[in-house]
């Protein structure tokens, strides 16, 4: 493994040239921006806990294609030990960073594309799957972090890829030649883009055989001619911009994950790096594996990020005094149960996960879904509870300049005091953590990181088993069953 440490991570990001903007400027270093540099920060940490004696177990893995040692987030799941680990290594890492560590999505799209790959060369014998093997090898012994690329723009979504009026909105071949294929188009909200160091590319949709050109899976680095990032806004950024502290809330880690538009400008990629080109059949496949994958984390790390701000709101209300409040201890029960409710759907996919044709195991896809519609909800109530017993305090806090303002700051340390003997200084941080971690940015991704909630319950209606169920229900009545009508 070249990439071993967190330091070894952060310096091999120096060692790229990817293009990338932010509010109209060339950031050159991701490491070092203010904008880049606290999701470097995250990302970073699933480095430094793979050496860790305590959680070693969980970030690491045996690679089943060398047999070597390997970071997690580049293996392939081969039973459900694996997949229990994973939701169980999230959600430490959620705790650790309070925001998004970026490196599920590549994971995910590494799991999805092994199992189809396999899949179109026992229909097509294409050479995809020893294509993708070997790439993934590449990544497991330099412990790469790759981005997972999938959603599409969409342009007029009344219209499917090859009919829409601009050929750009989904990402296709535009060419192939002896040496591989070229391809343009965009991919958004792009989690870990800037500070991966590959982009693995899939398609967002099911596809039929007008849209062969769209159906395409491949990989490249993210510094390959023709890539361009543009990294994304985030409620608050300024403060993180001016390297701020006490009032960005979380002044290691960022809000979210960091999410970038990356365009393509007909770039090329070699053949060796093409793992699905016109297969229109697989693509559905492909994008509901990697989706129940990427939806049954969530019930993991962001049940880390709910452990955050129980801690938080806790930690608040003994400074304020209330914290032996009825009201409060039961809002804290509330947010500790819907924490662990929604940790359990997690545990539970797992747990029912099962083997794909390829070996690799995929998890419960019913219950992935139903964990991460659950997030939909149970993060947003729990955000919900924080604010109730935090108070209005954490929306109209001075800024830390007014705090350290020769003038105005012994006023501001008199009036928001607490209980005798504890720090202001820990009641206002503590209030911009939640802040932070209950404000816009942070609780749109819940909402539509891995889907939208219309997303989940069509999956969720579609797996439901109706007729079967209706037929339970007859027995038990005494209706004989008959051809429905």
């Amino acid at each position: 493994m070249k990439i071993k440490s967190a330091s070894d991570y952060m310096e091999s990001l120096k060692k790229l040239s990817p293009v990338i903007y932010y509010k109209g400027e060339r950031i050159e270093d991701v490491t070092a921006s203010p904008a880049t540099a606290p999701h470097v920060r995250a990302a970073a940490m699933t480095y430094a806990l793979a050496n860790t004696e305590e959680y070693g177990h969980l970030a690491s893995a045996t690679s089943h294609l060398t047999g070597r040692t390997i970071n997690r987030f580049t293996h392939v799941h081969q039973n459900v030990e694996d997949l229990i680990k994973k939701v169980k290594l999230l959600r430490v890492l959620g705790q650790k960073t309070g925001t998004c560590f970026q490196r599920c999505v590549g994971f995910d799209g590494i799991n999805a594309m092994y199992s189809v790959a396999y899949e179109i060369d026992q229909k097509y014998d294409m050479g995809y799957f020893e294509r993708f093997k070997k790439w993934l090898i590449h990544i497991q012994d330099e412990n790469l972090m790759v981005v997972g690329a999938m959603t599409d723009p969409k342009g007029d979504r009344s219209k499917g890829p090859a009919e829409q009026p601009d050929p750009d909105q989904y990402l296709h071949v535009v060419k192939r030649t002896n040496d591989g294929i070229v391809i343009r188009g965009a991919k958004l909200h792009m989690t870990g883009a800037v500070n991966s160091h590959e982009i693995l590319i899939m398609p967002t949709t099911a596809m039929d055989e007008s849209s062969k050109d769209y159906a395409v899976a491949c990989a490249l680095p993210v510094d390959a001619p023709g890539v361009t990032m543009i990294f994304g806004r985030q409620a608050n950024d300024s403060r993180r911009d001016l390297e701020e502290t006490i009032d960005v809330g979380k002044p290691s880690f960022g809000i979210v994950g960091g999410e970038a538009v990356i365009v393509f400008d007909d770039v090329f990629v070699p053949w060796e790096n093409v793992f699905m080109d016109g297969q229109t059949e697989f693509a559905s496949s492909l994008v509901y594996r990697f989706a129940a994958h990427h939806r049954a984390n969530y019930g993991a790390c962001k049940t880390g990020l709910m452990d955050v701000l129980t801690g938080a709101v806790t930690y608040l209300a003994q400074l304020q005094g209330s914290a032996k409040g009825s009201h409060v201890r039961d809002k804290v029960t509330e947010m500790i149960h819907l924490s662990e409710t929604l940790y359990s759907s997690s545990i539970a996919c797992s747990a029912e996960g099962s083997p794909t044709p390829s070996g690799a195991f995929m998890v419960d896809t019913m219950l992935a879904n139903v964990c991460k519609h659950n997030v939909t909800r149970f993060h947003f109530e729990v955000a919900r509870l924080a604010v109730d017993l935090a108070g209005g305090f954490i929306a109209t806090l001075p800024s830390e300049y007014d705090f350290r303002n020769e003038e105005v700051g012994h006023l501001i340390k008199k009036y928001f005091s607490c209980v005798d003997g504890l720090p202001v200084e820990d009641r206002v941080k503590i209030g911009r953590l939640i802040e932070a971690m209950t404000g816009g940015t942070a609780m749109v991704e819940s909402m539509h990181g891995a889907g939208s909630p219309q997303a989940q319950r069509i999956m969720i209606f579609r797996e439901g088993k109706l007729n079967e169920k209706i037929q339970f229900a007859k027995a038990l009545a005494g209706i004989p069953s008959r051809a429905n009508k």
